[in-house]
């Protein structure tokens, strides 16, 4: 597998169309302790904790990896976590955890699967309401676990319910925790210490190289360990690397978060709120069309500290504000705005630096290996050229942010996100999906050397219109938003992996994580004509357009014929969308005859072959239900 412009092509000189989807959604959490996110006891003991099992028991590995090769997922982005490779401390590897995986990717190997491994967090770490890094990267900035949610300085699932009266975890509440002060204050030390506070240093470092250096290390250490499985084709650098405070103009104000749900404070209150200090903020609950503030409350009442005796907040330290006489003071309210005397761009200026850094550290073992990087998530992408790195793609992600947020579809009816905007009717929610697809391979045509493009994380929760699908077993609704956004998908001609395959997923439980279920497996497949359909795997040839009608069962794919590639152009096409005798034809966009291609459906690898014996110019493939 290789880059060359905006393409990736096999060993044959064919261009390649890499689908699959996530493994898996419970490979955020460890397997022991057991438990799932809204379970107490599943924070305890994190030097103990393993991660073997994840994404599933190895037994479980061939019949896992043969349904997916079977649906057309031969390419997987495989999920592992910092925390899951160091849990004990820093340098302490785990080592059992990573001669799993490696038993784990011999199996895909074997299947015929390929991977990239993601790094994967969401708001910071499993302390912090999310999972990714482990937590020593806390307590080392001298933050106290115990304190971290009666500080607000995190809101976890697996607490929520004691701090609150035993009231139910807010659905979707998660990503609050970006603008929480605990993910926010390690975001910014790990991307941007160096330069926003600089007095902070652990062991004797800058809290930023000091950081970046453990997280470089132990990827590499992984990598190393990993290198000769033939079924990785690349590593991802971060999932979703966020900025934290960076780029924040006044700290004084709540700007752009995620999604406004329960208390939520500007920046300076976090601070406060964290070393101390009651503070007191708008409470917001989600309606039909949007958040709104209901009530207020107090974060922090009993005014507790955050931190361990010896330690205190960085941003104080750096004169970001003050407590001095009792009372709360922001000093520098533009802080993060600045960088050089000009306006800070995170993405260009910390983001694309650090993923320099990844790339060099990761090819000092394997020159070859392809990078996958993403900017901020439904946001700026960093910019790009070759002289940063070549071999890199980039791997955005999107989501239908109404349905993901509101559990609510109907195909004639949606949001736009970025001008909330209500769309009425099929073509128009059609439309916005395919155009916000469009967007994020024009900036990556435009401002980053027109990489491949990978549409890293879509997805669908499977609980939405109140669960009614768990009673019925009725996914139709399902399978049509799914096909819609795969319609996206391939009028942009992306390469995809969808969230999530979760091998443990349940209806009482989903993905085991914060409430989540977006799992396309639930003990079998779910909503399987959403999400399977023919695609055109390797072409000899370039792509021109794919389209699939799934109510006609009718394939249409045009793409411009190679005659020197001697490889057969493959599409994938299982008979539960085509049937078992499809009808097929290969001609000329004039609806002529092209004799030197055939075209023959091979029912045992559920593919159509297109053999060309000279034909060059461009061919219309059509494949049909008899």
């Amino acid at each position: 597998m290789y880059i060359q412009g905006r393409n990736i092509f096999d060993d044959q000189g064919r261009t390649l169309m890499l689908r699959g989807c996530n493994l898996g959604g419970s490979s955020k959490i460890p397997t022991q302790p057991p438990g799932t996110t809204r379970d107490p006891g599943s924070l305890a003991d994190p030097a103990e904790a393993s991660f073997i099992g994840r994404p599933f028991p190895l037994e479980e590995a061939e019949a896992h990896f043969d349904r997916l090769k079977k649906r057309g997922f031969t390419f997987l982005r495989f999920i592992i976590t910092w925390e899951a490779l160091e849990h004990a401390g820093p340098g302490i590897y785990d080592e059992a955890y990573m001669a799993y995986l490696r038993k784990i990717l011999l199996v895909a190997e074997e299947k015929g699967i390929s991977v990239f491994i993601d790094p994967h967090q969401d708001v910071w770490s499993r302390w912090t309401g999310g999972d990714g890094a482990p937590l020593w990267t806390l307590e080392k900035l001298g933050m106290d676990p115990e304190k971290l949610e009666i500080t607000g300085a995190a809101l976890t699932h697996q607490g929520y319910g004691e701090l609150h009266g035993g009231a139910p975890f807010p659905r979707m509440i998660w990503p609050t925790n970006y603008n929480r002060y605990a993910a926010a204050t390690l975001f910014t030390l790990f991307f941007a210490g160096n330069t926003y506070a600089p007095e902070t240093r652990i062991e004797g470092e800058s809290a930023q190289d000091w950081l970046q250096e453990r997280y470089l290390a132990c990827m590499r250490h992984c990598f190393r360990r990993l290198k000769n499985c033939k079924a990785i084709a690349g590593w991802g650098i971060m999932n979703e690397p966020n900025p934290g405070f960076i780029g924040l103009k006044d700290l004084g104000r709540i700007e752009n978060p995620i999604v406004y749900m329960g208390p939520m404070l500007s920046p300076v209150d976090t601070m406060a709120a964290a070393s101390g200090y009651p503070r007191e903020a708008p409470v917001y609950r989600m309606g039909f069309l949007g958040p709104r503030p209901v009530c207020r409350e107090t974060v922090n009442p009993r005014g507790v500290s955050l931190f361990r005796e010896g330690y205190s907040c960085p941003w104080e330290k750096a004169g970001v504000w003050t407590s001095e006489g009792g009372e709360i003071r922001l000093l520098r309210g533009d802080h993060f705005a600045v960088y050089k005397g000009r306006p800070v761009h995170f993405t260009d200026d910390f983001l694309a630096p650090f993923m320099v850094r990844f790339i060099e550290r990761i090819r000092e073992a394997d020159r070859g290996t392809i990078a996958f990087i993403e900017g901020i998530p439904m946001g700026i992408h960093p910019s790009w050229s070759k002289e940063k790195a070549s071999g890199v793609v980039n791997a955005f992600h999107w989501y239908d942010g109404y349905t993901l947020f509101s559990r609510f579809f109907r195909p004639w009816f949606n949001v736009n996100t970025d001008t909330a905007r209500i769309l009425l009717g099929r073509e128009r929610v059609a439309a916005y999906f395919r155009d916000a697809l469009a967007k994020n391979v024009a900036w990556s045509r435009e401002h980053m050397g027109d990489l491949p493009c990978l549409l890293g994380e879509f997805g669908l929760p499977f609980d939405m219109n109140g669960k009614k699908a768990y009673k019925t077993g009725d996914y139709r609704l399902h399978e049509e938003a799914l096909s819609l956004y795969y319609d996206a998908i391939d009028a942009n001609l992306l390469h995809s992996t969808i969230w999530t395959y979760t091998a443990d997923n349940t209806n009482q439980d989903g993905d085991h994580w914060n409430g989540e279920d977006l799992s396309i497996y639930c003990g079998g497949e779910r909503a399987l004509g959403g999400w399977q359909r023919p695609y055109p795997m390797a072409t000899a040839g370039k792509p021109i357009s794919i389209t699939w009608n799934r109510k006609k069962g009718l394939f249409r794919y045009r793409y411009e014929a190679e005659p020197r590639i001697s490889a057969a152009t493959e599409i994938f096409a299982p008979p539960e969308c085509l049937g078992e005798r499809p009808v097929i034809h290969a001609g000329t966009p004039a609806g002529g005859e092209a004799p030197e291609l055939r075209a023959d459906y091979v029912p045992a690898e559920r593919r159509i072959l297109v053999t060309n014996s000279g034909y060059a110019g461009e061919v219309i493939l059509t494949a049909r239900r008899a």
